[in-house]
Order: C-alpha cells, then sequence, then structure tokens
C-alpha cells in the first residue's frame, strides 16, 4: 500500500472511531428535530459544509473524512463484491427528507437561531441510552449489513443522504467550470491490466473511463486508490476546470 493511501486509511479508520462522539454533527433525524424547533444544528451546518467542499473537492469528503467509510472499507474482508448499479435509490430518501426539513422550518417560521453543539453533552454526542440505540441502528442497519449483505460501500451508493449534497456541489462546479481537485489520466500509458477498476472501492469502470478521457462520475470520491494502484503513471490528481 501506498503511503498516501496508508494516510487515506488512517483518517478514515481514526473518523469511524469518533463516530460515538461526532455521530449527532451528520444525524439526519437531528436536524429534523432541530428544524421543528427553528435551530440551525451542527448537522445543518456539517452538510452546509459538506456541499461547499464538494465545489473544490468533489466527494473528497466521502474518500478521506467520512466516518462511515472507514467501517465499510474495514468490512471489504467479509464481501468485496462490487456495487455498480442503485445509485438513484439515495435520491429516493434525500429529496423527502429535504422536503420534510424545509417543511417543518417553514411550519415553524424560520430558523431563529444557531446551535452548533444542538443535543450534545460537552460536544459528545451519545451521552444517553436513546443516543446509543439511535447509533447502534445506524450503525449496523444502513452501514454494516448492506456492506456485508450487498459489497463495497453499499451504504455510499444507496443510502447515504450525505453523498447529493456533494453530487449537487460537483454539478454546479462543472456547469460553472470552476477550477477544482480532479483525476486526470493519460490513456496513452494505460497498459489495460485492469488494476485501477479492481481497486475502485465504489465499483467504478475506471479503465473505461481512462479510456474515454473522461474521469468525471458522480460517485467518484477521489480516495486516489486508482492513482496509487497504477504502477504506468495513466492517472493523476489534477487541479483543473475539467477533465
Amino acid at each position: 500500500m501506498k503511503t498516501r493511501q496508508r494516510i487515506r486509511t488512517a483518517l478514515i479508520l481514526m473518523s469511524f472511531f469518533l463516530f460515538p462522539a461526532t455521530f449527532y454533527y451528520f444525524s439526519p433525524a437531528l436536524i429534523l428535530q432541530a428544524a421543528a424547533q427553528g435551530v440551525v444544528n451542527g448537522s445543518f451546518i456539517m452538510f452546509g459544509l459538506q456541499f461547499l467542499s464538494s465545489l473544490v473537492l468533489g466527494r473528497a469528503f466521502c474518500g478521506w473524512v467520512c466516518p462511515g467509510a472507514g467501517c465499510q472499507e474495514a468490512l471489504f474482508k467479509v464481501n468485496d463484491r462490487r456495487v455498480s448499479r442503485g445509485g438513484f435509490i439515495k435520491w429516493l430518501i434525500w429529496v423527502p427528507w429535504i422536503g420534510v426539513i424545509a417543511a417543518l422550518a417553514v411550519r415553524r417560521g424560520g430558523y431563529e437561531r444557531v446551535d452548533f453543539f444542538y443535543e450534545t453533552l460537552y460536544g459528545l454526542s451519545i451521552s444517553n441510552v436513546q443516543g446509543l440505540i439511535a447509533y447502534l441502528v445506524v450503525l449496523l442497519v444502513l452501514i454494516v449489513l448492506p456492506a456485508m449483505i450487498v459489497g463495497r460501500r453499499s451504504f455510499c451508493r444507496h443510502l447515504c443522504w450525505m453523498a447529493p449534497f456533494m453530487i449537487l456541489g460537483r454539478s454546479l462546479r462543472n456547469a460553472f467550470q470552476w477550477p477544482s481537485l480532479r483525476l486526470a489520466a493519460t490513456s496513452e500509458k494505460c497498459s489495460h491490466c485492469h488494476t485501477c477498476t479492481r481497486n475502485c472501492p465504489m465499483s467504478l469502470p475506471v479503465e473505461g473511463m481512462v479510456e474515454r478521457g473522461q474521469m468525471e462520475n458522480t460517485e467518484c470520491i477521489l480516495c486516489g486508490s486508482c492513482v496509487d494502484g497504477c504502477d504506468f503513471g495513466a492517472l493523476s490528481y489534477a487541479f483543473l476546470r475539467r477533465t
């Protein structure tokens, strides 16, 4: 494993180990409760930051920081099956969820205050039995079981409520062609060894993307597994308007 991938793996595992403490800052339920009370809470702010970061860094949060990433990639040893379909499912979850958040905020009469540490204890998430149960349900039902039963990062592909914020940010970035972090390919250097496709944690057809010279994909998390796994230098990170 290349040094960069060791660092990335360490970061996502550390993020996963800290998940009980940071859970409320990514909670899809707590933002509903906060909206009903007119509060801009921690998860509201974090989702907003994910959208803003995607304008420059795409879905790098998913590949380098997300607590669910460390858990899912650790489970590759249990089920390493490639998952290539079903990306629309998360939108069936995200759209009505956003609608409910908006409806609750409107019913309240708008947001009245900002409380980043809403419902936390000294900034820590799990402070009672109810919080622990909620954490375990999300972890086991939405993250662990899909990874074990369906395959590679199934939560990211099918169920993640955070990914659409970053996908929309990337779409806006692409529309305006802002310079941003991307993958770049030199198809002439490709040896067709299939390593990039085999290594991709999001099960993307990377080799085909290289051949077409089109590296943009809504499910790409810029983890760099394809870059660091290529011995021929066909792939690299670049800061470009588009590839």
